[in-house]
């Protein structure tokens, strides 16, 4: 291969690389602390779909995470809540007025949710939550393919396909034994959206 055209392709990787990287968010320990939620719940995993209602597309993925302590691991997500502190895409306290909050962030009149949720052994779960606290920051457009990483490390989650799409990865969680599904719509004006709302469970 000529020596210009590699020039061009590294000059081409650097560009993608630093349009995929976002500032590196690192709550303080004081905050992480004083945010701690341990949810009363089973150790279960809980997995988001941000699906487009024109296109069907899958745009965004999270994974909720009920071990020791109840977080979000939300990969290149948009999403703040001053009650959430967030290090390297895991935000911490997530009760369910948060959940609430992150789950109607982004549902509204353009896209819905697709939430699957199952129930994992205690060490699977705290393995995963681990895992999670590793995996970031992540860059954008990688949340599937993050989340799919983390799962694959998992006994039972080997088949899950490595992908960076989130309806593949989301229909592979489906057929998995024990999930439940529901899916949340909303008729909210993207105009509406905010970096975190006020909204709270009815």
């Amino acid at each position: 291969m000529p020596p210009i055209i590699i020039r061009l392709l590294v000059l081409l990787a650097l560009v993608v690389v630093t349009g995929c990287t976002k500032p590196v968010v690192f709550a303080a320990d004081e905050d992480v602390l004083a945010a701690r939620y341990a949810h009363e719940g089973p150790a279960e995993i809980r997995f988001f779909n941000v699906i487009s209602n024109e296109r069907g597309q899958g745009e965004h993925a999270a994974l909720l995470i009920n071990a020791s302590e109840r977080v979000l691991f939300d990969p290149a997500g948009t999403w703040q809540h001053p009650q959430a502190p967030e290090r390297h895409d895991v935000h911490f306290g997530m009760t369910d007025s948060l959940v609430h909050t992150y789950t109607y962030y982004h549902a509204r009149r353009t896209h819905h949710v697709r939430i699957q949720t199952l129930e994992v052994p205690a060490e699977a779960a705290e393995r995963i939550l681990q895992l999670a606290k590793e995996a970031g920051p992540v860059p954008d457009a990688y949340c599937a393919r993050s989340i799919a990483g983390i799962l694959h490390q998992i006994p039972g989650f080997e088949d899950l396909p490595q992908t960076f799409y989130p309806n593949r990865l989301s229909d592979a969680f489906a057929e998995l034994p024990g999930v439940t599904e529901e899916r949340i719509y909303s008729d909210r004006e993207p105009t509406e959206r905010q970096t975190y709302t006020g909204l709270q469970p009815s």
